[in-house]
């Protein structure tokens, strides 16, 4: 699949059917398995996380977040001191996590203004997790649920937190720093290895759950964004780019391919 921007936000539902977004031409866009793709929300811009709800539809972020159903939007968190919002993931009570975006990166000078992790959760309550993180990206839980992986990606590392019975969240450290790129979205497998898109570097690493880089998966562009699982069997892996290096007139694009161990079903939204 090619002909995009930067392409953000790859999600898969049950029916095989693949979400993304075009986070700088605008427009959240699905596809079905045997190739057609339509609109679900046009013209939207700033698109960096998808999760698919509970009741149907989708929640998308941008400059705030909001479950999409049916062309009906509902406004669930916004506000106005925060201009955007990237990445977002839910956990396994449905509460939506999202990482507040303060500036814009691919400005001329982009001020570097570092933003905030929330949790949103389905009685309206909003909490900040933490804050200090730089551009914020891809986020992730552990099978067990008891650690929180999140890409910042201009400081060039992956941040992990302990996730307590309670749902809080300490002991913060650095996962890993990347090296050639920088740290963008991510996924888990069942094995708790983390897979992450490396921006600038062309390719997707994988982690073991105590940082080695035990593979490194080389891609056909450099600016890989995301990356997602799939598939009936959850081994399809979908990786997300803003170019495309066998032709560059085919611009962002999305690639798959098959790995050994499934990925993590992505709980659904419950707010």
């Amino acid at each position: 699949m090619t002909g995009y921007g930067l392409i953000e936000g790859p999600r898969v539902d049950a029916e095989g059917r693949l979400y993304f977004s075009d986070a700088l031409r605008g427009g959240v866009y699905r596809r079905d398995p045997e190739g057609q793709i339509e609109t679900v929300v046009p013209k939207r811009r700033g698109v960096g996380g998808i999760a698919l709800h509970a009741d149907g539809g989708i929640v998308i972020s941008g400059r705030d977040i909001c479950h999409v159903r049916d062309g009906e939007s509902r406004t669930i968190f916004r506000r106005e001191d925060i201009p955007g919002f990237n990445d977002l993931f839910t956990d396994g009570a449905g509460r939506i996590l999202v990482g507040s975006q303060r500036f814009d990166p691919f400005a001329a000078k982009p001020k570097d203004l570092p933003g905030e992790l929330y949790r949103l959760g389905p009685d309206g309550e909003t909490e900040q997790l933490y804050a200090d993180v730089g551009l914020t990206n891809g986020i992730g839980f552990s099978p067990d649920g008891k650690r929180l992986y999140h890409s910042d990606s201009s400081n060039g590392h992956v941040i992990l937190h302990d996730v307590a019975a309670d749902g809080s969240v300490g002991n913060r450290r650095v996962f890993v720093a990347s090296e050639g790129g920088a740290p963008d979205g991510l996924a888990v497998d069942e094995a708790g290895t983390v897979w992450v898109a490396i921006y600038g570097g062309g390719c997707v690493d994988r982690y073991t759950p105590d940082g080695a880089l035990d593979r490194r998966v080389e891609v056909p562009a450099r600016s890989v964004a995301s990356v997602c699982f799939g598939g009936a069997d959850g081994r399809d892996v979908y990786v997300a780019t803003a170019d495309n290096l066998d032709d560059e007139s085919l611009g962002g694009s999305v690639f798959r391919m098959r790995v050994d161990v499934p990925g993590l079903p992505a709980p659904l939204a419950r707010v």
